[in-house]
């Protein structure tokens, strides 16, 4: 069954009401989309969790006593079907890194326009990570040049480090050959290849493996 066709639940954490009620209010609007639940503390979202059985919880990064992080580990523990997508006002790597780490699937500024929120509940509801574009460039900042050769990055080359650095940013091969100047299928045998050459075949797990490694966009060569 198609995303579009199958409504995708979502429980909303955040300890402002005014949060709560505006993304209720962006979110109720879409057809695909059903909020089956809303919750200011950690306490009583693992409680709506296990109740509602929701697809996607949105968790506020900063709240007092159980924060984003400590929620996230959490609900990997007490409800591990749900996935949890961050939303927070800051991006910042160390805290990209440690929500990854916790469980987290995808993390997204607050001051995301609507359409780019619903891409993410979308994107990590089909089993995909996402990481909002100023998040996933903060996180991807530490590539070394001198990396080492026995290093599974190292077996890469310029222009695949740049398709991996676009595909940790949630980008399709269309947009991501958009972005390069390159075709589709071009694209797509770059994604090949890197998924060929590190044994991962998901986009989740490149995610991950680009943060880890600290890859980052290179400039555009212009190369194919």
């Amino acid at each position: 069954m198609s995303i579009a066709k199958k409504k995708i639940k979502i429980l909303i954490v955040d300890d402002h009401p005014v949060v709560r009620k505006g993304l209720q209010s962006c979110l109720a609007a879409k057809d695909n989309l059903k909020i089956v639940g809303e919750a200011s503390a950690g306490a009583d979202a693992i409680k709506l969790a296990k109740e509602q059985q929701p697809d996607i919880v949105l968790v506020d990064m900063q709240m007092p006593g159980m924060d984003g992080l400590a929620l996230t580990e959490a609900l990997k523990k007490e409800a591990p079907a749900v996935k949890v997508l961050i939303l927070s006002m800051q991006g910042q790597r160390d805290a990209v890194l440690r929500i990854i780490r916790a469980g987290a699937r995808g993390y997204v500024l607050k001051d995301a326009p609507t359409d780019e929120l619903v891409r993410a509940i979308e994107t990590v509801y089909g089993g995909e990570a996402y990481f909002s574009g100023p998040v996933a460039k903060i996180a991807l900042n530490q590539y070394v040049n001198d990396a080492d050769e026995t290093q599974p990055v190292a077996k890469l080359s310029d222009r695949e480090r740049q398709v991996l650095a676009l595909i940790a940013e949630g980008k399709s091969n269309k947009e991501i050959a958009m972005h390069l100047g390159i075709g589709v299928r071009t694209t797509e045998t770059h994604r090949e290849r890197i998924m060929r050459k590190l044994d991962i075949h998901s986009v989740a797990g490149l995610t991950k493996f680009a943060i880890a490694s600290g890859i980052s966009s290179l400039e555009d060569e212009n190369k194919s």
